[in-house]
């Protein structure tokens, strides 16, 4: 599956960068941002070409740092928001307590992992903030698992329901604090921001 998704988004890296605004973050961008200090440390997993989540939060006067698992998404980023730090990394392959942050942003990646792994991949990166850390994140608004057509390449999905998602993000040591089904760009996607509140 990982394979799957690195081959695909190498190959559909530039025509989904020109594609990715479809969908209008900016609300919850900016609901993250109010919550931060000046100046906030954010990783930013699954960064893509870095527009517009971490040219967002670096024109808000922010450290981010980004991972992708594609290294021409990696390339396009360095390009698009040189003032970024970015990393070719696999999120399925992080290991808890490598990033010391203060917010989490993840946008349309968590379901490219075998759903299997969410839970596990939640509280890997509850390790990675700081007390009172802010987590904000898409996943799947329904039970589903397949590939489709996407940007011109073979893309494989991997998510369960609302209800699931919101059960792991709590049980993975976060306060909920938005919960809600995004349906910009002719898609739906749970939006989830939440507040680490107990060390795991």
């Amino acid at each position: 599956m990982q394979d799957k998704v690195k081959a695909g988004y190498n190959k559909a890296a530039r025509a989904y960068s020109k594609g990715r605004d479809q969908f209008k973050n900016d609300k919850y961008l900016d609901r993250l941002d109010s919550l931060l200090k000046p100046n906030s440390v954010i990783l930013d997993v699954g960064c893509g070409s870095g527009k517009p989540v971490t040219e967002f939060f670096v024109n808000h006067g922010h450290q981010v740092t980004g991972i992708d698992i594609s290294k021409e998404q990696i390339k396009l980023a360095k390009e698009n928001v040189p003032q970024g730090l970015f990393e070719v990394r696999d999120m399925s392959l992080l290991k808890p307590g490598e990033y010391a942050v203060d917010a989490i942003v993840s946008f349309y990646t968590i379901f490219h992992i075998p759903r299997e792994q969410h839970l596990g991949l939640l509280k890997k990166l509850h390790t990675f903030l700081n007390d009172d850390g802010v987590l904000l994140i898409t996943m799947g608004a329904t039970d589903w698992e397949g590939n489709e057509e996407f940007f011109g390449v073979q893309m494989h999905w991997s998510h369960y329901g609302k209800d699931k998602n919101s059960q792991m993000v709590r049980e993975a040591g976060f306060e909920l604090l938005v919960d809600e089904i995004d349906d910009s760009g002719g898609e739906e996607h749970q939006v989830i921001m939440a507040r680490k509140i107990w060390r795991m």
